[in-house]
């Protein structure tokens, strides 16, 4: 065993520290004196924003309202719109669709038009007599008058054949 030589020993020292290097101490105070000089010139240059803000709304008029300024006819027509929404009975056209629901049918759209009284209803159901169904639903309600199957339409290229169809109602204004 001539070729091999003896090997040494190692020394390992887990508790042996070294010590940091001499520079990072510095750095580490240079960098956050840095941050503190940007945060320090961000808050002036804020406090200088608001101070200028603060003067230009000092000097601006108020708003005050003007009594003999007349609504245009457009603002008149749109005020009331609005009244005539907030006043149309929903809770009695929304109740008449919760009775008259069917697992068979889906509703797609709901449109109402409160000036003329009527309510147009669309969806799809799974054949004709449940379209049919739903119709005789809905004129049992005492919401909707005058409920009729205003279009359907099977659709044949889809393999259940489901019938999309359309319903038109007068919608009274019993609350």
């Amino acid at each position: 065993m001539k070729g091999r030589g003896q090997m040494k020993a190692l020394e390992l020292d887990f508790c042996r520290t070294r010590p940091a290097p001499r520079w990072t101490a510095p750095l580490l105070l240079a960098i956050a004196v840095v941050f503190a000089g940007d945060a320090g010139l961000s808050f002036v240059s804020s406090l200088s924003s608001i101070r200028q803000n603060e003067k230009l709304l000092a000097k601006a008029e108020p708003r005050t309202y003007s009594p003999g300024r007349k609504a245009t006819a457009e603002e008149v027509a749109a005020a009331r719109d609005t009244v005539q929404r907030l006043s149309t009975p929903w809770d009695g056209l929304f109740s008449a669709l919760e009775s008259a629901a069917d697992e068979q049918v889906a509703l797609l759209a709901i449109e109402p038009d409160p000036k003329s009284g009527t309510v147009t209803i669309s969806g799809d159901s799974k054949d004709y007599l449940a379209a049919l169904t739903y119709v005789l639903k809905l004129s049992q309600s005492d919401t909707l008058s005058h409920v009729q199957l205003a279009r359907h339409e099977i659709r044949t290229s889809e393999p259940q054949k489901p019938v999309s169809f359309s319903v038109s109602a007068a919608w009274s204004a019993k609350k």
